[in-house]
């Protein structure tokens, strides 16, 4: 398995995309930003200008039921936001 795990399709992230050349990923905990610049390059063969990571800890979600109330958490994950270069794009839906 390798560092990428997917890619954030959103409206937000489409418009970053198109405005500001960025695209991001959900990517592997333990992953680094050169080991995720790597893998980006040779995935998609495009020139990665910066990586930007954030982590995300998982949300507290209760739900009321006849039983009582449930509790638990949601899974924490990293996101990847990666920028290329000028004239460079990463095409999502090209394998539909």
């Amino acid at each position: 398995m390798g560092v990428i795990l997917k890619p954030v399709i959103t409206e937000k992230m489409t418009a970053k995309g198109e405005s500001l050349n960025q695209f991001g990923f959900i990517v592997d905990k333990r992953a680094n930003k050169i080991q995720i610049k790597a893998e980006v390059e040779d995935l998609y063969n495009v020139q990665v200008i910066s990586v930007n990571t954030m982590n995300y800890s998982g949300k507290l979600k209760v739900r009321n039921t006849k039983s009582g109330m449930i509790s638990g958490r949601t899974k924490a994950y990293k996101k990847a936001v990666v920028t290329l270069a000028d004239g460079e794009t990463i095409d999502f839906f090209s394998n539909i």
